[in-house]
């Protein structure tokens, strides 16, 4: 579905003379086939959500090539899911429910498209994710955990081979996160749907990933959780000296006295 090759892009702030982005993380290659889940962690500014940017085509490579289900991102065609991160709408937001699930259709063209086949497709989305009962509703009066299952269906009513979901569980309670992981997952295993995920806490999701790639200072680190979430990997990775428990079915990392480590709370 989903395939870079030596991919190399820029990120993060390259100080008040310049626009342009100034690190860099280098050589990643990556073959993501139907139906996987690829966990994407690291610290705050390692290049997670420019990653993102460069797969939906919104940010240019400095290196290498990126194709999905064989076409260029961004292209025409491209059959992307994107699912952006937890933020609460306003009360007075002019939305329905429905409508914004229905942007994920046209949202790039001028005005409101109405049809059988649309209003189908996202009624489909809606009972796809369980927010039926609250399809007509204004979306700033829903809850944050129903908002983000519209966001979950705003990015699957198209279809997607592939869905990009930027920190999806951010903000929500552990009922809420572990309601949106399975819904992400359900159309994963019923969909052969391949699944990019980033996230700042790997526990929701550890049953759920086959494979995990870590950034960190423009390094990286490829391959299942057991290989990557060790106390080996990651102190090489942050140059400094990381240790990875077990705790029941959960991973806690703990950075040795660097405010810079991120570290994977287990909850």
């Amino acid at each position: 579905m989903l395939s870079a090759h030596r991919v190399s892009f820029g990120y993060g702030p390259a100080g008040r003379s310049t626009p342009t982005l100034g690190r860099v993380v280098g050589d990643i290659s990556l073959d993501v086939p139907p139906g996987s889940f690829i966990g994407i962690l690291g610290p705050n500014g390692s290049g997670k959500t420019t990653l993102l940017k460069v797969l939906l085509g919104q940010r240019e490579l400095a290196e290498g090539t990126v194709r999905v289900d064989g076409r260029a991102p961004g292209g025409l065609g491209s059959r992307i899911g994107y699912i952006p991160q937890q933020r609460a709408m306003e009360l007075e937001v002019p939305l329905r429910a429905r409508d914004l699930v229905g942007l994920g259709l046209d949202g790039h063209r001028l005005g409101i498209r109405v049809g059988r086949s649309r209003r189908a497709q996202v009624d489909a989305a809606l009972a796809e994710v369980g927010a039926t009962e609250y399809a007509n509703m204004p979306v700033g009066r829903l809850s944050g955990g129903e908002q983000q299952r519209l966001r979950v269906a705003q990015a699957l009513v198209g279809d997607p081979s592939v869905l990009l979901c930027d920190e999806p569980l951010l903000s929500l309670d552990l009922a809420n996160q572990r309601v949106v992981s399975q819904l992400i997952d359900q159309r994963r295993t019923e969909a052969a749907t391949a699944v990019l995920f980033v996230t700042h806490e790997i526990n929701p999701v550890l049953p759920l990933v086959d494979r995990v790639l870590y950034l960190v200072n423009g390094q990286f680190r490829v391959g299942t959780a057991d290989e990557v979430m060790t106390s080996e990997v990651l102190s090489e990775l942050y140059g400094t000296q990381v240790d990875v428990l077990r705790v029941r079915d959960r991973l806690v990392v703990v950075g040795a006295e660097d405010p810079g480590v991120h570290c994977e709370q287990g909850t």
